[in-house]
């Protein structure tokens, strides 16, 4: 198995020590970022990710991705289009992403990346990479229990499929799998950036992630992980969860 890991969160480089990964072939995509806007910033990261995506599947491989946010998602689907697959999206998270520049209060732009598959403000991001927008319906959102009112509202006015862990209503054809990690209930996951309860457990969300898997129709798997860097008994815990996401 090779991993391919992108040590950023948004265009902070991060420790490699932030990735505790199985025993296996890494490929890092990282260097030096242009000058300008944190668009432009990690458009030129995401374009060497997508690139390598995009190899790995024209080789017939299904790249496994990790970084420390959700916007390298866009990378790894632009990839996966460019080497001729058209996905549909499955994405795990305790919250919405459908964020807008207009719609952000915090103005975190890693709460948009969903949105922006969906063909939101393509020019920030996605119409760099040549990521072509998916439908609505082609787009499942798995538990997403903490929405801001202006997502809730977005949401309930489209036709993307909202699922709970147990219970995931899959799209046909090739999938890309995306899992924010903060979708299990904080509770079992210390140090989160934007930690949630009232979620599932950490073995619902692997055995959910194993179902999907189990389909035999996985295009390619993206792994967020934003947390802070780890205290004491943090990284035991992150390992065995990086390894059950993983595996084959």
């Amino acid at each position: 198995m090779t991993i391919t890991l992108v040590p950023y969160h948004q265009d902070e480089r991060l420790p490699g020590t932030s990735f505790p990964l199985p025993g296996a072939e890494v490929v890092t995509v990282a260097g030096e970022l242009p000058g300008g806007d944190v668009w432009a910033r990690i458009g030129a990261l995401y374009e060497r990710v997508a690139a390598e995506v995009a190899a790995q599947v024209a080789d017939g491989a299904v790249p496994s991705v990790v970084s420390g946010d959700c916007l390298v998602s866009e990378a790894v689907l632009a990839g996966v289009q460019r080497a001729g697959v058209d996905a549909s999206i499955v994405w795990f998270d305790a919250h919405g992403d459908v964020q807008t520049p207009e719609t952000t209060t915090s103005g975190y732009i890693g709460g948009m990346p969903l949105r922006q598959i969906l063909g939101d403000h393509p020019e920030l991001l996605s119409s760099p990479l040549g990521l072509r927008p998916l439908p609505e319906d082609r787009a499942v959102l798995v538990d997403a229990r903490d929405l801001d009112p202006a997502e809730a509202e977005i949401l309930a006015s489209s036709r993307v499929r909202r699922c709970p862990v147990d219970d995931i209503d899959l799209p046909d054809g090739p999938l890309v799998l995306h899992i924010d990690v903060d979708v299990i209930d904080k509770a079992e996951l210390p140090g989160l950036r934007f930690p949630v309860g009232n979620g599932p457990s950490f073995d619902a969300v692997v055995a959910a992630v194993r179902r999907v898997k189990a389909t035999g129709r996985l295009a390619a798997l993206d792994i967020a992980c934003p947390w802070h860097p780890a205290r004491e008994g943090d990284d035991e815990i992150r390992a065995r969860l990086l390894a059950a996401l993983l595996a084959s």
